[in-house]
């Protein structure tokens, strides 16, 4: 301060026709004492022997205070000097409780609010990958608030604080050891500490006699470069990290603190007792106790000692933080008297458009101008918000250990919140040395949930604390921590790792699988064996049992088995909107067309009967032609039907994926239910009129016995299809087709052996039968 305040005083372009004095005075870092000296610096007061001043006596109050340092000494002398609107520059104070502008009109500070801070380590840890970290700070404004702060803005990140723990400012035994014993319980291996130096060294030092080294300790900006810790707890300290205020290279103060020479003690209870550790020797009038032994056995001070061939804190410029924020307070009380002393008269800001008096300093006016100043410090842009906070920008610091054992604190990162929230935090990683070398720590609750598994909160603890639930069947995540799986399209299905979706099975009757080749054979044989036994019709054609049976309708019968056999081919391959409507429509009218003849022929035996009755002429009505027209008329009906479901609501190939999820069943959909049914209701009304004409003429002379064998098939025909229909109903997927496939084989097969197979058995194996006589007869 009195460095800056010189520095000011010797510039032209700065106050050159005002010269700054100050008076200083220790607050001791205890709240009565700061007030007892901040209420002596505003009402003019004698200044005692204990403190130092370069003003004469009789000097007015001083218009503005820096300080203090603790946040809490802050509060307590702002709430006391509020009445004289006293404005106070702190340059450590950095409790975000500080700025409130309407609690604390008259506060300022070149020192960040804890706010960006917290900010910055949520930040770090996040970007790190820490999820569970603990909590400690000291009974204090300044950590309790910290802590506030910062358990809220961690949560946007889903952080959780393993623990948050209060310890006294003056630690006793048990205080310690609580702290220590709670952190080495805890499953977090990340601890966040709110203190000052001082108030950290009784913890580290129990950890130093534990042996605890296994914690990464993260520091606040009140110890984040307290290079004095590190001779005694290296060991426990390596790798801090810690986000520091920035540093500044100050042109001239090293040589300025190396020029203070003996006489500078005189009246300077500070320099007199700094210089009695430094050199170890006593001034005259001395009342300094704190060398061993005393003060009693040093060695009178010569004069003649140097600062400059002395290595100490004192000299070390390199690490020049809060001495840079002291450096900027200074600038910001000098910049605003400039500013005041450039005002027009009548163009002020003040009542009337006056000035103030830079003269006669009020203290009020002088804040006026402190609010609204800006100004360039070090190469540095210096601006404040409406609540007098200065803009946010933070060294991450490292501690590394050096060649020599010494602490290094190496810059890996750095926080500037002017540059926006997704630019702001600036971390290099690959430069950052953990404890003894190894790799970053893992500090979290539970391990991330790998991609197909999502996140499930356990009841009663924090988010952090979660379980993997893995994917349901169709269900994938593709990312960590996902809270929620998401579905598959239809045509798509979850792999077996629930972590993409794959293109679902497409299932359908093929001809390459083993249950259709064992359908197609079938289909085939049936096709053959229909087509062998035509050929023995045929050969065979002018023998008696032949003739006798009707056989142009055997032949027509014949052909429409050949059809049917070959219909159930369609069934067989994918599916396509044009092969569903052909597979329906063949298979209806097929079976139409055959049920027609079956039914023709069970007519004629009934009519032939009733034709050899004396005086009857019935067979002139229902001759060849008539025959023909009938199976024509009996098949037109399902024809029409057939259409109508055509153009209305016809069958096409459907995806589905009721059956089984994980495949798409290609499959024939019927579209109109009512058509489908009405084509197999009118081919079982068929059958059924056949059953009863051929039940009705079964017991007629054994030489038109072919009633027998049509209504043997009619009841193989009615076993299949009565059959069929639950089972079509409860068979899913492609067995469904398999089914329909088994029925119309079976019934086609049925009629086949019931009708023409006995015939066949006369004409190859006995045909000594097959002679007219006999036909007329019994065979």
């Amino acid at each position: 301060m009195i460095f800056a305040i010189q520095e000011i005083n010797n510039r032209q372009d700065l106050l050159p026709d005002v010269k700054l004095g100050y008076q200083i005075m220790d607050s001791c870092n205890d709240i009565p004492v700061s007030l007892r000296s901040s209420l002596v610096l505003v009402n003019g007061q004698p200044v005692q022997s204990t403190n130092y001043t370069c003003a004469a006596a009789g000097r007015p109050a001083s218009p503005v205070i820096i300080g203090d340092a603790a946040s809490g000494v802050s509060i307590a002398a702002l709430r006391t000097l509020g009445s004289f609107r006293i404005p106070l520059v702190s340059y450590f104070a950095s409790c975000s409780c500080l700025s409130n502008n309407k609690e604390f009109p008259t506060f300022m500070r070149t020192m960040p609010s804890d706010a960006f801070q917290i900010k910055a380590i949520a930040k770090l840890v996040h970007q790190l990958k820490w999820t569970w970290v603990g909590v400690i700070g000291a009974e204090s404004d300044y950590a309790r608030f910290a802590i506030q702060l910062f358990i809220q803005e961690s949560s946007k990140f889903n952080v959780c604080a393993a623990y948050i723990h209060f310890y006294p400012v003056v630690l006793n035994k048990e205080d310690i050891i609580e702290v220590t014993n709670l952190i080495k319980r805890s499953s977090a291996k990340v601890v966040l500490n709110f203190s000052g130096e001082s108030q950290v060294q009784p913890i580290f030092n129990e950890f130093k006699r534990q042996n605890i080294t296994d914690i990464q300790w993260i520091a606040s900006e009140a110890w984040a470069t307290a290079q004095s810790l590190w001779s005694e707890f290296k060991d426990v300290l390596i790798g801090t990290i810690g986000f520091a205020i920035r540093k500044a290279d100050i042109p001239g103060l090293k040589a300025f603190l190396g020029r203070l020479r003996l006489s500078d003690a005189d009246g300077f209870p500070f320099i007199a007792e700094f210089w009695e550790e430094t050199f170890d020797c006593k001034l005259n009038g001395s009342r300094n106790t704190h060398a061993h032994g005393g003060a009693v056995s040093r060695k009178p001070c010569t004069g003649l000692e140097s600062l400059e061939e002395v290595l100490s804190p004192y000299s070390d410029v390199s690490q020049l933080r809060v001495s840079y924020n002291v450096y900027k307070a200074v600038y910001l009380i000098a910049h605003a008297l400039h500013d005041m002393s450039a005002c027009v008269s009548g163009n002020g800001p003040f009542t009337n458009e006056t000035c103030g008096d830079v003269k006669r300093v009020v203290p009020w006016q002088l804040l006026h101008y402190m609010k609204r100043v800006s100004f360039s410090a070090l190469g540095e842009e210096v601006r404040f918000d409406e609540n007098g906070d200065p803009i946010a920008s933070y060294d991450l610091m490292n501690w590394h250990e050096g060649a020599d054992g010494s602490l290094q604190l190496v810059k890996v990162g750095y926080y500037d919140a002017s540059l926006g929230s997704e630019n702001e935090l600036v971390i290099n990683e690959s430069a950052i040395r953990w404890h003894r070398g190894q790799q970053a720590p893992r500090s979290v609750c539970t391990d991330s949930c790998s991609p197909g598994t999502r996140k499930a909160t356990r009841k009663g603890e924090p988010v952090c604390c979660f379980d993997c639930v893995p994917c349901a069947d169709g269900e994938i995540s593709n990312q960590t921590d996902s809270l929620d799986c998401s579905w598959c399209s239809l045509d798509t299905w979850s792999n077996q790792a629930r972590d993409q979706c794959i293109p679902k099975d497409v299932e359908f009757l093929s001809y390459y699988e083993s249950m259709g080749i064992i359908l197609t054979v079938v289909s085939v044989f049936g096709t053959c064996a229909t087509a062998a036994v035509s050929g023995v019709f045929i050969i065979f054609r002018n023998t008696p049992i032949v003739r006798a049976n009707n056989m142009e309708l055997s032949f027509l019968l014949l052909l429409f088995l050949v059809l049917c056999f070959l219909i159930t081919l369609t069934f067989i391959g994918e599916p396509t909107d044009w092969s569903c409507m052909i597979r329906y429509t063949a298979f209806g009218v097929s079976f139409a067309l055959c049920i027609s003849c079956i039914l023709a022929k069970t007519v004629v035996v009934l009519i032939a009967f009733r034709a050899t009755l004396p005086g009857s002429d019935i067979m002139k009505w229902f001759g060849r032609a008539q025959q023909r027209a009938s199976v024509f008329v009996c098949t037109s009906v399902q024809i029409i039907i057939c259409i109508v479901w055509l153009t209305t609501s016809p069958p096409y190939a459907d995806h589905n994926t009721r059956y089984q999820s994980a495949k798409i069943i290609l499959e024939c959909a019927v579209g109109s239910a009512l058509g489908f049914w009405c084509v197999l209701g009118y081919i079982g009304l068929l059958a059924c009129m056949c059953f009863v004409i051929a039940f009705l003429a079964r017991n007629l002379p054994d030489n038109f016995n072919e009633a027998k064998l049509i209504t043997f098939s009619m009841l193989i025909f009615f076993a299949v299809w009565i059959t069929f229909i639950p089972t079509y109903v409860s068979t899913p997927g492609k067995y469904t087709v398999a089914v329909q496939i088994f029925a119309i084989l079976a019934s086609t097969f049925g009629l086949l052996l019931c009708i023409f197979v006995p015939k066949c058995y006369v004409i190859l194996l006995k045909p000594e039968k097959n002679k007219k006589i006999i036909i007329n007869g019994k065979w």
